[in-house]
């Protein structure tokens, strides 16, 4: 009977804790930032010219295709040539790239400012490569990897979330690349047409964040 009466016990208290358990697990699981349909707020970093940038310099645009890079992260690498692709195509149709690096300098040396300069000339890119000094940004867009990135839909003045996710579906393969998840969402927008995917799982290095210590 004690044995039976043991076991009883342990039932009711697995009962008892399991939701805050669940719980507990969710809220270390689930990460913040925007989801689909939030208004993003503007910006104002320093770009690798030494210039600041922010989204409402862009008075023509119609949106924008944001992308968390950096430098070091093979993945950001991989795609920093379909990064140049896209703000070649959709810029002049009113989608500029802009790419923001989010990495603590001294978590990631390889990430920093004169290192990024100094990418950026190599790569020839062409859209702006900003800092995101105190990494102030990154956590408000909810940005977890490196590239992750955030399509913009201007709508009534704001910076409406319409895509968050990766590039594309293959980072180590272009040619075999099956599903361009941001020019697909980017061409929806451009023709009015619902976007078929609003989030894919962005596929990256983890963006390094300051010491707390």
């Amino acid at each position: 009977m004690k044995r039976i009466g043991f076991i009883l016990s342990a039932v009711i208290l697995l009962i008892i804790i399991t939701p805050q358990t669940n719980a507990q697990q969710m809220k270390t699981t689930t990460h913040g930032g925007y989801k689909i349909g939030d208004s993003a707020t503007d910006f104002s970093l320093n770009n690798v010219d030494n210039n600041t940038v922010s989204l409402s310099d862009y008075t023509d645009a119609k949106g924008f295709i944001v992308i968390f890079t950096c430098n070091h992260c093979p993945f950001a690498k991989a795609y920093e040539d379909r990064i140049i692709a896209l703000n070649d195509k959709y810029t002049s149709l009113g989608y500029p790239v802009i790419a923001i690096n989010p990495n603590d300098p001294i978590a990631e040396p390889i990430d920093n400012f004169e290192c990024m300069q100094q990418r950026a000339k190599e790569k020839g890119f062409t859209f702006p490569y900003l800092v995101d000094e105190g990494q102030q940004i990154y956590p408000q867009y909810g940005a977890t990897k490196t590239p992750h990135v955030f399509v913009l839909n201007k709508e009534d003045g704001k910076n409406i979330v319409r895509y968050i996710g990766a590039i594309d579906d293959n980072y180590a393969k272009p040619d075999e690349v099956n599903n361009k998840y941001v020019e697909a969402a980017v061409d929806a927008l451009l023709t009015n047409k619902p976007i078929a995917q609003t989030t894919t799982v962005a596929i990256g290095c983890g963006i390094k964040a300051a010491s707390k210590n």
